[in-house]
């Protein structure tokens, strides 16, 4: 009776010329080739195309409201007449109001400098694999969110309002110098607004993810509310005024 070699010796032959061996054998049920992480979609064409219909639909806004609103040039600038109120564009009109509170080192220069250094550093102090890609993390990620939102807009009127009644820089113009009546009065009372969620979620043994939620709802919504106070409130000299009682018959809308 004739024998058989077992498999194994057909396949990985014992022989000393073969140029291969065997590592290890894994059960699977099928080849990994083209399959990417559980909950993901291919870049291309899947990603591509959400962003070719984005693109079109804001050109497609931007165009309708090219329609609706004309936007017609001024006449040649006066060198020796300044326009009152002089604001800036609105994406910088928020920084516009911060000069308002503080020196314009710290306003123009610091507070934006690290925001941009916060975003970028953002990925790398938030290295959690969990839940990326996903809107707040969690249902506490979204409590967080809607609680850091509420409480700074609160705190940001607040600041705006009370420093316009009683200004630092008025009320410590003979008694402190510039850089304490300018820069660390004001940087530190802001720094201290800006730091007091993340200081609260840490006691509550909050994680990363929601202490950096906390932080860029913060910078996100202290945006919108310098930005909205800039542009609405500020009327001539730059003074705060409520829309409907502005001097001199000036209408913010009417920049737009």
């Amino acid at each position: 009776m004739a024998t058989h070699a077992p498999v194994s010796d057909e396949i990985f032959p014992k022989h000393s010329t073969k140029t291969y061996a065997l590592a290890e054998l894994v059960r699977g049920e099928s080849a990994q080739v083209g399959k990417g992480p559980e909950d993901t979609v291919f870049a291309f064409p899947i990603v591509l195309l959400w962003e070719g219909v984005l693109l079109l639909g804001a050109t497609l806004a931007i165009f309708l409201f090219s329609l609706l609103k004309q936007a017609p040039l001024e006449e040649i600038a006066n060198p020796f007449v300044t326009t009152d109120p002089a604001k800036a564009p609105w994406y910088f009109i928020g920084l516009q109001e911060l000069l308002e509170h503080m020196h314009p080192l710290l306003a123009g220069v610091i507070i934006p400098g690290v925001l941009v250094v916060f975003l970028i550093l953002l990925p790398y102090l938030d290295h959690a694999r969990a839940d990326v890609g996903v809107w707040f993390g969690s249902a506490r990620g979204k409590r967080v969110v809607t609680g850091t939102a509420v409480y700074t807009a609160l705190m940001m009127i607040a600041y705006i309002v009370l420093d316009n009644a009683f200004s630092l820089r008025e009320l410590l113009r003979d008694t402190a110098p510039q850089w304490i009546a300018q820069g660390v009065l004001p940087g530190g009372i802001l720094a201290l607004i800006v730091a007091l969620p993340a200081l609260v979620l840490r006691l509550q043994n909050a994680t990363r993810r929601e202490v950096m939620l906390a932080l860029f709802t913060v910078m996100f919504v202290s945006a919108i509310v310098f930005t909205v106070s800039g542009f609405l409130f500020r009327g001539p000299g730059f003074k705060l005024y409520v829309p409907w009682q502005m001097p001199g018959g000036y209408n913010p809308w009417d920049g737009l």
